[in-house]
């Protein structure tokens, strides 16, 4: 009886031992994401209903739990939240408009170089986003090929510049996000078994029927997570705008900073903050549900 009893309680610990395992395995990430994603949120919550302390110095707030913060912040700035929005949403349509493209010929036409345009897809992450940015900056720039290409056709004028403008503005994030559209469009594409689109062919379906009915269904994760992935950070960019535009572009991105590390004003640049991410919130879920899929690549 003994010995049946220790057995039971070995058998006990180890169950407790396997039961606490998950636990174990997944706190590092619980604390990774309190300590840089929940704290900072709870900080900047707290921020965002101060208010100026009486006779302080440039900086000084006190707590005072001042909601019109958020409404003030709104109106103030209601333009540059909209323009941020449309630049968002004009650089992930042309993002898309490019990728899919992209994606298609690596995944079914590439053939041995596979590997090689992928390497390529990523290579832009290996440099800074600034520094593509810059680069951007110089191709579109009066010594650029651009510029030139498009007087030679006749297509701009002499007097047209293509930098500091909402075009430099919206193509620079296209540009700079095009990756992250890329590669989840590609990760779903290449799951799709070419057979299908050959029966659908045995069919006598033709190749516009064939991607509309087969290739762009089974595609649509790649599509909501490329999407994703290339207007939330779009939305919320101030890099392109601020070298790439003018002061008539200015995005929300650029009024939050300009709030926290110029005019000093911490509320308000946390009111916005929290009101761009709730309304980036929304549009997504939004989105997801009218996407019809939940499985993101």
């Amino acid at each position: 009886m003994a010995f049946l009893h220790t057995a039971g309680s070995k058998v006990s610990s180890l169950k407790e031992k396997k039961s606490l395992l998950p636990y174990l395995l997944l706190a590092p990430g619980i604390i990774w994401l309190f300590t840089f994603f929940v704290l900072p949120i709870a900080n900047l919550a707290r921020t965002s209903t101060q208010t100026p302390t009486a006779n302080g110095d440039t900086g000084s707030y006190e707590q005072t739990y001042r909601f019109a913060n958020y409404i003030d912040a709104f109106l103030d700035n209601k333009e540059q939240f909209s323009r941020s929005f449309i630049y968002a949403f004009l650089a992930t349509i042309l993002a898309l408009a490019i990728a899919y493209p992209l994606a298609y010929g690596i995944a079914f036409k590439s053939g041995k170089y596979k590997n090689l345009l992928l390497v390529l897809v990523v290579a832009p992450f290996f440099t800074s986003f600034l520094l593509r940015t810059i680069a951007w900056k110089q191709i579109l720039g009066e010594e650029g090929p651009v510029i030139a290409v498009l007087r030679g056709v006749h297509i701009i004028g002499d007097n047209t510049s293509l930098t500091a403008s909402a075009f430099a503005v919206v193509t620079g994030m296209t540009y700079n996000f095009l990756p992250f559209m890329t590669l989840p469009l590609y990760a779903s594409l290449e799951r799709i078994d070419p057979r299908t689109m050959e029966a659908a062919g045995d069919l006598y379906a033709n190749a516009f029927t064939t991607f509309r009915k087969v290739t762009l269904p089974l595609s649509m994760p790649g599509v909501v997570a490329g999407t994703l992935l290339t207007f939330i950070p779009a939305a919320g960019d101030y890099v392109n705008a601020a070298i790439l535009g003018n002061p008539n572009t200015k995005m929300l991105g650029n009024v939050i900073e300009s709030r926290f590390f110029k005019i000093v004003d911490y509320p308000t640049a946390a009111a916005l903050s929290f009101t761009l991410m709730a309304a980036i919130l929304i549009l997504v879920t939004v989105y997801i549900r009218k996407a019809g899929t939940e499985e993101l690549v």
